[in-house]
């Protein structure tokens, strides 16, 4: 089958349509956003300066950081401990942004990606450079997109579901800011590949973009 790769800003529904369509054609699911987040939380927990990449590396490499596929998502260990519902936390979501846009933290991660698809084989992988940076050569490329405020909304209700209270204003003033901070930096920015199908999910249901990605990728 090979990779396909399902990119776009925060809340266009990348992670939960990139579950069902890797569900729906039998392959593992990556899911680079647990990566960056989940080295966000690492430094956070030990009160690093989520602006010394330097520092934050070292902290990396003496990390055991796993990635486990298991059904339709992805399981993040760290140091042996589950943290998959950690790092989904407003605290962390709010400043995954500093580890996004370090050139050196990027690498290491982006290295991260590729050892994961060749392990896996074929893969469905979702973030904001996997068809431009990480998997240029990728089977199928898709670009996902939304306007804001249906991305706020839908963060605030997936937010909500978990039990965490917020702020419908402040997450979409958050969400504008990332795509600033995303669209901006210096490696990896987020932008659609020439070769990508991009897909406005503003008005769509979830299964109806699913629907119109497997039919993509049959085809």
């Amino acid at each position: 089958m090979g990779i396909i790769t399902i990119d776009g800003p925060a809340g266009s529904g990348k992670s939960t349509i990139s579950k069902l369509v890797a569900k729906e054609l039998g392959l593992s699911f990556l899911d680079t956003g647990a990566m960056y987040r989940a080295l966000t939380l690492i430094a956070m927990n030990e009160g690093l300066d989520l602006e010394d990449s330097a520092k934050i590396k070292e902290l990396f490499d003496k990390t055991e950081l796993k990635f486990i596929p298991k059904d339709d998502t992805t399981l993040v260990e760290i140091n042996g401990v589950d943290c998959s519902d950690l790092i989904r936390s407003q605290r962390v979501t709010a400043n995954v942004r500093f580890i996004a846009s370090s050139p050196l933290l990027r690498a290491s991660l982006v290295e991260l990606q590729r050892q994961f698809a060749k392990e896996q084989g074929s893969i469905v992988t979702e973030g904001r450079d996997q068809g431009t940076v990480v998997f240029p050569d990728a089977q199928v490329k898709i670009y996902l997109n939304a306007d804001v405020d249906q991305r706020a909304i839908r963060r605030f209700k997936e937010l909500q579901a978990r039990g965490e209270k917020c702020d419908l204003q402040e997450i979409k003033d958050a969400i504008i800011a990332r795509d600033f901070s995303d669209e901006n930096r210096e490696v990896g920015s987020l932008k659609k590949a020439d070769d990508a199908i991009e897909i406005d999910t503003s008005a769509m249901s979830i299964e109806d973009v699913v629907s119109v990605i497997l039919q993509i990728v049959r085809e």
